[in-house]
């Protein structure tokens, strides 16, 4: 699988433009990705600090899917 260009912390401030209310074709526009990209990331990685966002990303797990 070929690794993203993006780090988790380029995600998270990606994610957080959106939540403070910026249009996601603007976001993705500038960020240089497609709406599901966006969107991929924001299922996966939404509510999650950047240092959160890489055990998940080594287990191999989602969020959603993670026991509690």
């Amino acid at each position: 699988m070929k690794a993203s260009k993006f780090s988790e912390a380029q995600k998270a401030f990606i994610l957080k433009q959106g939540n403070d209310g910026m249009p996601v074709a603007e976001i993705c526009r500038k960020a240089g990705i497609s709406q599901a990209t966006y969107f991929n990331w924001k299922r996966k990685y939404d509510g999650l600090l950047p240092t959160e966002m890489r055990p998940l990303k080594q287990l191999g797990t989602h969020p959603r899917n993670a026991a509690c």
